[in-house]
């Protein structure tokens, strides 16, 4: 019964007043970060300010209270910004509404179903394609405002956009540029020098304060809006035209399926962070809910938020509690200062859209992914162009149908007819285990078959036992069949995990086409070229090799500290044994 509770529900259960003001402090700190990024992204989508503001509001107490992960924040993304606008352009507010519910009906059924494990089957290049392409597209809308471009409408395809912005840039106005630059430089500096306090927020209440003492003649929520309505958000259920429910069919799954692929990262995300395990299925139970709910006060589409995820453990958050305070503190915000919304410089909201499309776009990606295969650069690649030139949906799909052809063409070079050759049984014995000592301070893993996107999770079967786990960790691959940019990432987080912990990992015996693959993404940095062995014989002597060094990170009081007393004296004595650790990993 568990499985199905919401981690709101589990945290409760043993909460205190230590942990209430760790999250009050967190949730009040969130809720400032999140005030300026719902109504950026809210404009930049087309719509009111205050339909950002009611889905944080909504939505982000919902993720909160029937979720699957401690400490997620959910609300508005820059993720929907291009899937929004393009809704709304062609079947307004009520097609938004409509298509919003629609798609937390879809993420409500992949939870309730168990379903929420099949957004793991979307590949690395495909994912850091479309998120390429999204920022490209968030940082292009946002150049009217930044340049204060005296522009009547700005068109919604990137080209067209982009020419339009052109002709029309003499239009620019000094005075908005510059305080749009001015809010830029603030969010790096205090990004770069003053981490623990929250950048977005004091480029936004400089920006405000010096529209407001100094009279500044610039753009603003009210002079574009009128200002955001105050009070308590209403229900209001959308007018529901069934001639656009086989239209929005379309749009309802990219949202649904965008919405479960960020919100999942971002609960990755946070269990990194905060040493947490999320529930995929609940996350998209509560996702699902947040979305259904959502509309009918007139909110966005919702999802995880990974930047304010990452602040809200940053400043302390323990448990979903910061996350409902955050959705109360934006209320609070609503409901008495609302009248001084109008006088936020749309110029500086801009600059913070900016940062955030910059720091979205996972650009470090692009160089791994240029050292692998031409096909998966081609679905990379593809992707992105797609999405900035196409739409989101388009991208996908093609993406998707590419890396199925590269799955498909990866598995089938894994099949080989062969000759078992008197040479190939003698070179096969420094790969066996039969006959080798297993020192009590190794444990051997070893992957079977194809490690390709889709089955990636199951190296969790060593970071969830990891505390537990001996200094020296063998990860054997001579079964493992091929691999691709996801199962290679999967691996680079594996080591990374690994030498976090104080532990050092050795792979050994890879064929010839991870093995290829692992050279071109040089690999070998995250481990060392010296523990990438050719054969279990060569790992074991690596492992006894580096144990000396590697026992001093295990202090005495450890239990593999204990035992290094008597495992340490390697010159000379017999290295212990033990039944050999091994686990399959298929």
């Amino acid at each position: 019964m568990n499985n199905w509770l919401p981690k709101s529900v589990l945290c409760l259960k043993s909460y205190t007043r230590r942990l209430f003001v760790a999250d009050l402090l967190a949730g009040i700190t969130v809720g400032l970060v999140a005030l300026p990024l719902a109504m950026a992204f809210a404009i930049a989508s087309g719509v009111p300010p205050q339909a950002g503001l009611y889905c944080a509001i909504v939505a982000g107490f919902v993720v909160s209270a029937l979720g699957g992960s401690k400490t997620q924040i959910g609300g508005p993304t820059g993720a929907f910004v291009v899937v929004v606008f393009g809704i709304v352009a062609k079947y307004g507010l009520d097609g938004l509404f409509m298509c919003t519910l629609m798609a937390g009906v879809l993420l409500l059924i992949l939870g309730a179903t168990g379903l929420g494990t099949a957004v793991k089957f979307i590949p690395r290049p495909v994912v850091v394609g479309f998120t390429n392409g999204i920022a490209v597209i968030i940082a292009s809308t946002q150049i009217k405002d930044f340049f204060g471009l005296k522009i009547e409408k700005v068109p919604g395809e990137f080209l067209g956009r982009i020419q339009t912005i052109a002709r029309n840039f003499s239009s620019f106005s000094p005075l908005e540029t510059g305080l749009a630059i001015v809010a830029l430089a603030v969010i790096i500096v205090f990004m770069r020098y003053v981490k623990r306090i929250p950048g977005y927020i004091v480029a936004l209440f400089v920006g405000t304060a010096a529209v407001v003492l100094l009279k500044l003649p610039v753009e603003t929520i009210g002079t574009r809006f009128g200002g955001i309505p105050s009070g308590l958000p209403t229900l209001n259920i959308p007018h529901f035209h069934l001639n656009l429910l086989r239209p929005l069919i379309s749009p309802a799954i990219t949202v649904a399926m965008l919405g479960a692929i960020e919100s999942l990262m971002s609960a990755v995300v946070s269990d990194r962070m905060s040493g947490d395990k999320h529930n995929p299925n609940v996350e998209l139970v509560g996702q699902g809910i947040a979305n259904i709910l959502s509309p009918l006060f007139g909110g966005l589409p919702a999802t995880g938020a990974i930047a304010r995820t990452a602040t809200n453990i940053r400043s302390g958050a323990k448990t979903p509690v910061s996350g409902m305070i955050h959705a109360l503190t934006l209320l609070a915000i609503v409901v008495f200062a609302a009248p001084l919304a109008r006088f936020i410089p749309l110029s500086v909201l801009a600059a913070i859209l900016l940062v955030v499309s910059y720091n979205m776009g996972e650009w470090g990606e692009i160089p791994e992914l240029l050292k692998l295969s031409r096909m998966e650069i081609a679905t990379w690649l593809v992707t992105f162009l797609l999405t900035v030139f196409a739409d989101l949906t388009v991208a996908v799909e093609a993406g998707m149908i590419l890396a199925v052809l590269v799955f498909i063409k990866k598995v089938t070079q894994t099949t080989t007819v062969s000759e078992a050759t008197e040479e190939y049984v003698r070179e096969g014995h420094v790969h066996i285990l039969q006959h080798k000592v297993i020192p009590a301070y190794v444990s051997i893993f070893r992957i079977h078959g194809p490690f390709l996107f889709g089955a990636t999770d199951k190296i969790e079967e060593i970071t969830t036992r990891l505390p537990s786990l001996p200094p020296i960790l063998i990860l054997r691959l001579r079964n493992m069949t091929a691999i691709d940019s996801t199962g290679l990432q999967a691996l680079e987080s594996l080591a990374d995990q690994v030498h976090e912990s104080g532990r050092e990992l050795i792979l050994c015996g890879a064929r010839e086409q991870p093995s290829r693959l692992m050279h071109q993404a040089e690999f070998q940095q995250h481990i060392g070229p010296e523990n990438m062995c050719h054969s279990i014989a060569e790992g074991l002597n690596r492992a006894r090799a580096v144990y000396p060094e590697v026992s001093k990170r295990h202090p005495v009081g450890t239990v593999w500290g204990r035992r290094s007393a008597d495992v340490l004296q390697e010159s000379g004595a017999a290295l212990p044994e033990t039944a050999p650790i091994i686990k399959e990993i298929n």
